[in-house]
């Protein structure tokens, strides 16, 4: 298609020498280098672009920016098939793909559209009203409809391809946007030598400036291309283009989202999607501009009806003449701008209709080349069907006037003042009647508004106050005032506008065109009570559409008071909140997914487990070997072995993932002895003890042992996953609980690396291992002992500790030396039927032995659940003392750690089953309490596991219960016993 509505001449932005090929709907049309999605569609005679989502009644542009409510679409195919996506801000490429959405079969025919006849039935709150009744057809019928009908194109079913970064910027001026208002406050917070970040939306610079305004005796559009270009050479200036400044947070701390490749057909592969920005500002100047607002009448929505600035943008900045034969509807002069601009590219004028009763000097200057004005008049009816062909017109009466055939309608409602970041300041707005806006309030932070965002209309205000804003930041900042002279222009004009106006009739007039909101769904409902502009947005969903109001807002305020018999200050504003533009979820996430969702972190011994075939598993940050399966073996299979083995000869676990925390001062065994449940201050030297920590709700926190290396230094281990969280809980006793304790500590997870050697022959291998150089005698380190010896220039440590319930040794090296030692213990243990073993076969012997782990910790057990309840010291204070005693903490009904075993050895017992007495009555009033943690034991020679079961063994030692999983459909017959089913004396791991 031949582009029919492009202007012979014009038009900054494009590059009319690159001409752009590119699809909608399957159809290919041709564009130019610097079109947008919508200028390019309508350069080719393309209006009807989307369909509304309750009504699918036919849309087409309605602006030219962010704002934009109807022109949605859907770009790409497969998994870059993004949704919702504006056709104003998308930039066109060759090969761009293009989709419009909401709509079956077709674009220009929609079934749903027969949604239209039922509009009498679907108004404000009609969910609330229709599926309220009969209560039984909600899951067979009502949910079913709202599933299918809910929701605004499709989202992808394939993970997003593109690549996202985030990245940080530091600046002493942050200027929002580059309209004239912000490039004048740039220049003059630059030349104080303040450090200015310039962020503009758009993928150019100007806002709404045209060749027709002059600034410094040059057009007002080449004066911001020339101002953008000396500021870019300064050194304290960063400008970023095509980036929008979406949240404004405490402390200065702005949130923006940078566009890096969504305009390129094949970006380099090293460049990001898009990139989200912290930036952290001193003063921030807000000088975003204002928004158009369309005007109620009937069929305000067919395509072709626009605001009158994005008719006058497409014209001055696309080359685009929106329609050849134009009606323009306004209550300001904006109207008449536009009108101008439009007869300059060769299109006709029919008529202007003003609301105002008066002419200004824009109409008479209108009026001079031959455009008929109508004044005190206002839009009654647009007429067509999948696109405006004519125009009705009325009095400000109600009285029929004519109607006037035209294929655009260009309105203007009048400007609201951008106030959406300034809003998220928690600054409310404020109402200004002589410009029928609202306007920033005293601002709350380092920020202040200026230009039309401020309620500064017109050219000669905007840069006046773009300058001033610009000097005044810059000296808040700490910066020294240097006075440069500010633009001048000689266009200097009054703002005048009529009252907010609804023109009565008996069709749909659209506040919300996205969301398909009327006028009279907002009269509805506050006849229906909802007169709270907070209850009006949920109840009609005003504003809730992913412009969020932009267009619609103040219109739809302005009704309200109108039905409530208030002033518009009276009804107040809803509060604008982050984000200011729609932002895909991956640029939140930027690299952090997959398997880059957090570091990965690998012990020093990674690479030997790789050599022996491990399957590992995240714990934590932590990638642990999980099990070594042999050719041919299945998961169940390697773990049984392993488990088997190292009870009949040994094997070798990495468990340097452990957290580690070295504790030094005088008071360390003080401070100990207030974080753990038991005492340490009598700890010997040379010894470990196991140690339990309870949250200051009285809650099981953390277990581990710590052993005393000398007198003022004691070494902790934690669990893998709790390492950090101990840590921080430690920093938080120290500097707030107990600031005068002479302690200190540090992590040393990273510093040692640590590997266990269990079963009957581990000290045979640790000999032969290290030779003389270690003595490991049960008289020299007997059970929970600890020494040192030298290997190889550099101090080790032993800890004669056991998880799993075998003579167990654990050995700790620096990390540089941890593959040597893991290298050297497995030659050594060749000839003594040494393994590898991982963190499943681990889990096995250490459920066989009882001990409670992550399972049992589960933030909802004290140590009486688990049965260390006599660990408790009586005699000494720590956290979670006071709480742990509560009624509720040490009743009797509470589940308590028992012993499970199952009675048929070919069952299966499964993690997370219910304990209760009948299989076939198990429900929140019959269950006795849950399996934490399953094993298929080699020792006992079934499944057996640890549970939690009100009563505990002493009311239920021997007893038979099912364990019933639902999620399995499965009930087995289990037997109560002592959560220790192997060596309950404890004689291997003391041998």
């Amino acid at each position: 298609m031949t582009q029919t509505n492009r202007t012979q001449s014009g038009g900054s932005r494009i590059n009319r020498d690159k001409k752009i090929s590119f699809s909608f709907d399957g159809k290919t049309y041709s564009g130019f280098e610097g079109d947008t999605l919508a200028s390019a569609l309508l350069a080719n005679g393309v209006k009807l672009m989307g369909r509304s989502f309750k009504y699918h009644r036919p849309r087409g542009c309605l602006t030219s920016g962010s704002e934009e409510p109807n022109a949605i679409v859907e770009l790409g195919t497969g998994a870059y098939r993004e949704p919702n996506t504006r056709a104003t801000m998308i930039e066109i490429y060759d090969g761009l793909e293009a989709k419009s959405q909401n709509r079956f079969p077709s674009l220009a025919f929609d079934i749903q559209s027969i949604n239209q006849l039922f509009s009498p039935f679907l108004t404000a709150g009609f969910y609330y009203k229709t599926f309220m009744w009969p209560a039984s057809f909600w899951e067979p019928i009502y949910e079913k409809i709202i599933r299918r009908s809910a929701g605004l194109g499709r989202a992808a079913t394939q993970s997003d391809p593109d690549h996202y970064e985030h990245a940080h910027a530091h600046c002493d001026v942050l200027v929002v946007g580059a309209g004239v208002t912000g490039i004048s406050a740039a220049r003059s917070a630059a030349a104080t030598g303040a450090r200015v970040t310039l962020v503009e939306e758009q993928a150019d610079v100007g806002g709404m400036s045209s060749h027709r305004d002059i600034i410094d005796g040059i057009p007002a559009d080449d004066w911001c291309k020339k101002s953008i270009a000396e500021l870019v050479l300064m050194d304290n200036v960063t400008f970023m283009s095509r980036t929008v400044l979406f949240g404004y947070y405490d402390h200065n701390l702005m949130a923006a989202l940078e566009r890096v490749t969504d305009h390129i057909e094949t970006p380099s592969a090293h460049l990001p999607r898009q990139r989200l920005w912290t930036i952290r500002a001193k003063e921030v100047v807000i000088a975003c501009g204002s928004q158009e607002r369309p005007m109620i009448f009937d069929n305000n929505d067919r395509p072709g009806i626009m605001l009158s600035s994005s008719v006058r943008s497409f014209v001055d900045n696309f080359g685009v003449l929106p329609g050849k034969q134009l009606v323009i509807a306004t209550n300001n002069d904006s109207g008449y701008e536009t009108a101008e601009a439009a007869l300059d590219a060769g299109a006709v004028v029919s008529v202007v209709v003003d609301a105002r009763s008066s002419h200004s000097a824009a109409a008479e200057k209108i009026i001079k080349k031959g455009v008929r004005v109508l004044t005190s008049a206002l839009p009654q009816k647009a007429h067509g069907r999948l696109s405006v062909n004519a125009l009705s017109i009325q009095s400000l009466r109600g009285n029929f006037l004519e109607k006037v055939g035209c294929d655009c309608v260009a309105v203007s409602g009048g400007f609201s003042a951008d106030v959406h970041l300034a809003s998220q300041t928690g600054a409310i707005p404020k109402w200004r009647s002589d410009i029928q806006s609202f306007v920033p309030s005293t601002p709350l932070r380092a920020e202040r508004s200026a230009g039309a965002g401020n309620g500064a209309f017109g050219l000669f205000n905007c840069l006046n106050e773009g300058h001033k804003a610009g000097a005044d930041a810059a000296k808040s900042a700490g910066l020294k005032a240097k006075k440069i002279a500010a633009p001048k222009t000689d266009k200097i004009s009054k703002y005048t506008i009529d009252e907010l106006r609804r023109c009565p009739g008996n069709g749909k007039a659209f506040v919300d065109f996205q969301n398909d909101v009327t006028a009279q769904d907002i009269t509805l409902a506050a006849q229906e009570g909802f007169i709270s502009v907070e209850h009006t947005k949920r109840y009609t969903t005003l504003g809730m559409a992913t412009d969020q109001g932009k267009t619609s807002n103040v219109n739809g305020l302005a009704i309200l008071a109108e039905a409530r018999g208030v002033p518009i200050e009276k009804v107040g504003t809803t509060r604008f909140r982050p984000p200011y533009s729609p932002v895909a979820i991956g640029a939140f996430a930027g690299h952090e997914r997959g398997k880059e969702f957090q570091p990965i972190r690998r012990t020093a011994m990674h690479e030997c487990a790789v050599k022996l075939g491990a399957v590992f598993i995240e714990t934590g940050q932590w990638l642990r070997p999980q099990y070594y399966p042999k050719p041919g073996e299945g998961v169940m299979e390697a773990i049984y072995r392993e488990s088997k083995q190292v009870r009949e000869t040994a094997g070798i676990c990495d468990v340097s993932s452990l957290g580690k925390i070295d504790i030094f001062g005088d008071d360390a065994g003080e401070f100990l002895n207030r974080l753990y449940i038991n005492g340490w201050k009598m700890l010997a030297p040379g010894k470990a003890r196991y140690g339990l920590m309870l949250r200051e709700d009285g809650y099981v926190f953390d277990d581990g042992t710590t052993s005393r290396l000398a007198d003022d230094h004691y070494f902790m281990t934690t669990t893998t996953a709790n390492a950090a969280r101990v840590l921080a809980h430690m920093e938080h006793a120290s500097q707030v609980l107990w600031p005068d304790l002479d302690v200190y500590f540090c992590s040393a997870t990273e510093q040692w690396c640590g590997v266990a050697v269990a079963g009957p022959n581990a000290r045979k291998i640790l000999a032969d291992a290290f030779g003389d150089g270690i003595n490991i005698t049960n008289e020299a380190v007997p059970f929970m002992g600890v020494c040192t010896f030298d290997w190889l220039g550099t101090k080790a440590r032993v800890f004669r500790i056991s998880f799993s319930g075998e003579l167990a040794f654990e050995i700790n090296v620096p990390w540089s030396s941890g593959e040597n030692m893991w290298n050297t213990i497995w030659e050594a243990g060749q000839k003594h039927g040494l393994i590898a073993y991982g963190s499943e076969a681990l889990g096995v012997m250490r459920i066989e032995k009882g001990h409670v782990a992550g399972n049992e910790l589960d933030g909802r057990t004290t140590a009486a659940d688990m049965g260390l309840g006599k660990m408790m010291s009586t005699k000494k204070a720590f956290i979670g003392q006071k709480m742990a005693g509560r009624e509720g903490m040490i009743s009797d009904d509470r589940a308590t750690l028992v012993g499970v075993k199952i009675k048929d050895t070919n069952a299966r017992l499964r993690g997370g089953a219910h304990l209760v007495v009948d299989k076939n009555n198990s429900n929140s009033e019959t269950d006795l309490g849950w399996v934490t943690s399953v094993a298929d034991s080699p020792a006992v020679g079934c499944w057996i596991g640890l549970a939690y079961l009100k009563g505990g063994l002493e009311e239920h030692e021997g007893q038979q219960l099912y364990a019933v999983s639902p999620l399995y459909d499965e009930a087995v017959m289990i037997e109560i016993c002592s959560p220790h089913f192997f060596d309950q004396k404890g004689e291997r791991l003391h041998v």
